[in-house]
């Protein structure tokens, strides 16, 4: 019997954006992080423009506005992230895959995406590039296709996935509006820990734990001092005492992150102050309402 090779079928997710994400069009190799520059690549990355705006329109530099003026359109981004890591052994084994597929398919993707697209940050020195999430995205999909297939945006079967946002009760919905019309008007003040601690978040979750070890000891610093001092701190003395016993811990994981790579206690650990310090500004959210 003569054997005949079968190409290989790899998972993607892709997802579509009404904003440009920053890294140009193109596709993109990436490594693990920590492998050497010779190693095998896990993923790649093909960003692509959709319905980009006239040239024209966007030379100009000055225009008389319009009274009511039209809607501009605006620029799309498609992601793939192809995982050439890891192919499937068959394509029975991509059909069962698939047929389980879901958001968390989805949100290892993501985490691969944001990651280069930190990478364009840095490069660039951008501060405003940032992150996607799930909820911006206009189109999320799942799917597997062979490598040339899934690079020009086409796949043998895919998925796609639709947000669950559920039905909420108009306490709940109303609930965010009124704090920040209370923010905006001056009624309730923020505090600055609450961005260190969304910093820190973010690094975590996007894989980048010895910057959010950095974000993490400073956000309990910050933390400790401005609740302490604030209206509602003798009401949350318990959880304060429960953060400040985190400080040490989290002084020396800091140190370490500035050495090299954080262990998987250190991660864990990282973890739990965060948990405590988004509980602590909850229970103040609450006080506050």
């Amino acid at each position: 019997m003569v054997r005949v090779d079968v190409a290989p079928l790899f998972r993607f997710t892709q997802v579509e954006y009404p904003w440009i994400l920053g890294p140009p069009d193109g596709r993109y190799l990436l490594r693990r992080e920590g492998d050497p520059p010779d190693a095998d690549p896990s993923h790649v990355i093909v960003f692509a423009t959709l319905g980009a705006p006239e040239r024209r329109r966007l030379q100009r530099k000055r225009r008389k506005a319009e009274p009511e003026p039209e809607p501009v359109p605006v620029s799309t981004t498609r992601a793939t992230v192809v995982d050439v890591g890891d192919p499937f052994a068959s394509a029975e084994a991509a059909a069962t895959w698939l047929a389980g597929a879901g958001e968390k398919d989805l949100d290892t993707g993501l985490t691969v995406l944001n990651r280069a697209v930190h990478m364009f940050r840095l490069v660039t020195a951008d501060p405003h590039v940032n992150a996607v999430g799930r909820h911006g995205a206009l189109v999320a999909r799942v799917g597997y296709g062979g490598g040339e297939q899934v690079s020009d945006g086409l796949w043998t079967d895919a998925l796609e996935l639709l947000e669950k946002l559920g039905r909420q009760s108009r306490a709940k919905v109303l609930t965010p509006q009124a704090h920040l019309a209370a923010v905006l008007n001056g009624r309730e003040q923020r505090l600055v820990c609450e961005e260190l601690a969304l910093r820190g978040r973010l690094d975590l979750d996007s894989g980048r734990p010895r910057e959010a070890a950095l974000q993490v000891l400073i956000a309990l610093d910050a933390t400790i001092a401005e609740v302490s001092v604030d209206p509602h701190g003798p009401r949350l003395e318990r959880r304060l005492a429960d953060i400040g016993d985190m400080r040490e811990g989290a002084a020396q994981i800091a140190q370490l992150a500035l050495e090299g790579p954080l262990p998987d206690d250190a991660q864990a650990f990282l973890a739990e102050a965060l948990r405590r310090i988004e509980a602590l500004l909850r229970a103040r959210a609450v006080l506050n309402a």
